[in-house]
């Protein structure tokens, strides 16, 4: 099976899908777990950065 899926007008290529739910997050995220996300959080937006940065 090939690593890309693809329908009629799009192909895509999805590893891992995150969904913030503002109104409850103080509730789910917390202790370590918050901490975690947020640092996974920052951590992915830091690679996007370099990412940007070496295409220009």
């Amino acid at each position: 099976m090939s690593r890309f899926r693809k329908l009629s007008h799009v192909v895509w290529h999805c590893e891992y899908h995150i969904v913030w739910v503002p109104k409850y997050r103080y509730r789910v995220l917390k202790d370590r777990v918050g901490f975690d996300a947020e640092m996974i959080r920052k951590y992915v937006k830091f690679q996007e950065k370099i990412e940007k940065d070496l295409e220009s």
